[in-house]
C-alpha cells in the first residue's frame, strides 16, 4: 500500500508551483460550479419550463461560451492571461450571483448568456498560463492536474449541490457559485501576481501563422466538436434521464456524476502518465476515448437495471480520462506555431459549439424520439469522431515519413 500509494505521488512530481497554485484556484472556482450539473432539472423543476425550452436556453448557454471563448483568446494575445483570468473569475461571480433573478424565457436565455460570455474568457487564458508556467516534457501532467482540480471540484459539487437543493432550495447554488468565482479571483491575485512568479516557457513568434490556416488543426476541432457533443450529454439529457427513467433523486443524482470526478481525481494522472510512456499518438490515444465514451451511452440501452448508469458512467468516465489531455495537450503544441490565445481560443470554441447544439439536441431528441434512440444517434456521432481522428492520425503519420 505504501509503494502504491508512492508510485502515485511521484506522478505529481516536477510540477511548478505556480501550476499549483493554478490548480488551487481552479479547484475552488470549480467546487462552486455546482449550478451546471443541475442546470438543466432547475430549469424544468424549479422555472417549470418544457424540455423543449430548457434546450434552447442550454444552446443561450453554448453561444454564450463561443462569444466568452473567442473574446478570451483576443484578450489573452492583447492584454495577457492574467488579466484575463481574474477579470473572468471576478465578474462571472457577480454574475452568477444575479442570474437567480432572470425567470421568465427571455431573460434566462440572455442571462445565461452573459454569464458564460464572461466565464468562458477564462479557459483560453488558462491554457496559454499552463504553458507559460509548465517545462514543455511537463506540460501533459500540468494539464492532468488542472482537470484533477476541476474534477475533484466537480466530485464535490454535484455531491454537495443535492444538499443545497433539498435543504436551501435551487437559489442556494447560485450564491454558493457566485461567491467560490470571486473568492478564486482573490486567491489569484495574492498568489499569481505577474511581477514575482516565473514563467518557465516563454513563446515568441516574429511571424505567428494563423491558426484558422492550419487544417489538421481545423480537422481535429471538428472532431472535438463531436466529441463535445456526445460528452455533455451529461450535463443535461443524462441528469433528466436518471431523474424521469430511472427515478433517481437529485441527491442520488449528485452522488453518481461526483463518482465521475472522484474516479478522476484517483486514476487521472497514474493512467497519463503510463499512457505518456507507451508508443501510442496523442490522436490514438484520444480515438480510444471517443469510442469508450460513445459505448457509455450504448450501453444504456441494453437493460432497465439501474446498476448499468454505473457501468455507463464508468465508459464515460475512462473516455473522458484519456481524450482531453491528450487533445489539450495536442492543441498547445499546435499552438506554438501561431498566436497562443488564437489556438487555445479555437479549440475552446470548439467544445463551445458543442454546447450550442449538443444540449438541445439532446433535450430535443429524448423528448420527440425518447432515450432510447437518442442514446443510439450519441453513439453513432461518437463513432464518426473516432474515426476523423483515426484518419487524421494516419495522415500526420503520413506527412512526418
Amino acid at each position: 500500500m505504501k509503494t502504491l500509494l508512492g508510485n502515485y505521488l511521484n506522478t505529481f512530481k516536477g510540477l511548478s508551483r505556480e501550476v499549483w497554485w493554478l490548480a488551487l484556484i481552479t479547484l475552488i472556482n470549480r467546487a462552486g460550479t455546482m449550478v451546471i450539473p443541475f442546470l438543466s432539472l432547475y430549469l424544468k423543476e424549479d422555472l417549470h419550463f418544457t424540455v423543449s425550452n430548457v434546450g434552447w436556453i442550454m444552446s443561450a448557454f453554448g453561444f454564450g461560451s463561443v462569444a466568452g471563448s473567442w473574446l478570451g483568446g483576443k484578450l489573452t494575445d492583447k492584454i495577457g492571461y492574467y488579466k484575463v483570468m481574474v477579470g473572468s473569475l471576478f465578474f462571472s461571480g457577480l454574475l452568477f450571483m444575479s442570474l437567480q433573478l432572470a425567470n421568465t424565457f427571455a431573460t434566462v436565455c440572455l442571462g445565461i448568456f452573459v454569464v458564460m460570455l464572461v466565464a468562458d474568457a477564462f479557459r483560453p487564458a488558462i491554457f496559454v498560463a499552463l504553458n507559460a508556467y509548465s517545462k514543455p516534457k511537463n506540460r501533459i501532467r500540468s494539464l492532468t492536474l488542472i482537470r484533477l482540480a476541476i474534477n475533484l471540484g466537480f466530485s464535490a459539487g454535484p455531491a454537495v449541490g443535492g444538499l443545497i437543493i433539498t435543504g436551501l432550495s435551487y437559489s442556494g447554488l447560485f450564491w454558493v457559485d457566485g461567491l467560490t468565482c470571486i473568492l478564486a479571483a482573490i486567491l489569484m491575485v495574492q498568489v499569481l501576481n505577474p511581477k514575482k512568479v516565473k514563467v518557465l516557457d516563454t513563446v515568441i513568434n516574429e511571424n505567428p501563422t494563423s491558426a484558422y490556416k492550419d487544417k489538421a488543426f481545423i480537422i481535429f476541432l471538428v472532431a472535438m466538436a463531436l466529441f463535445g457533443i456526445v460528452f455533455l450529454q451529461y450535463f443535461s439529457t443524462i441528469p433528466i434521464y436518471y431523474k424521469d427513467a430511472h427515478r433517481l433523486s437529485e441527491f442520488e443524482i449528485g452522488l453518481l456524476l461526483g463518482a465521475n470526478g472522484f474516479l478522476i481525481f484517483i486514476f487521472e494522472m497514474p493512467l497519463i502518465k503510463w499512457l505518456e510512456n507507451t508508443q501510442y499518438s496523442k490522436l490514438g490515444l484520444m480515438f480510444t476515448g471517443a469510442l469508450l465514451t460513445g459505448l457509455s451511452l450504448l450501453v444504456l440501452n441494453l437493460t432497465h437495471w439501474t446498476g448499468i448508469l454505473i457501468i455507463g458512467m464508468l465508459f464515460m468516465t475512462f473516455g473522458e480520462m484519456i481524450a482531453f489531455p491528450f487533445s489539450n495537450a495536442f492543441a498547445a503544441e499546435r499552438a506554438k506555431n501561431g498566436n497562443q490565445g488564437e489556438y487555445m481560443a479555437l479549440y475552446s470554441i470548439s467544445f463551445s459549439i458543442a454546447h450550442i447544439f449538443g444540449h438541445n439536441a439532446g433535450l430535443q431528441m429524448a423528448n420527440s424520439m425518447g432515450f432510447n434512440a437518442t442514446w443510439f444517434i450519441m453513439s453513432g456521432i461518437a463513432l464518426i469522431c473516432a474515426l476523423i481522428l483515426f484518419s487524421l492520425n494516419k495522415k500526420l503519420i503520413t506527412l512526418k515519413h
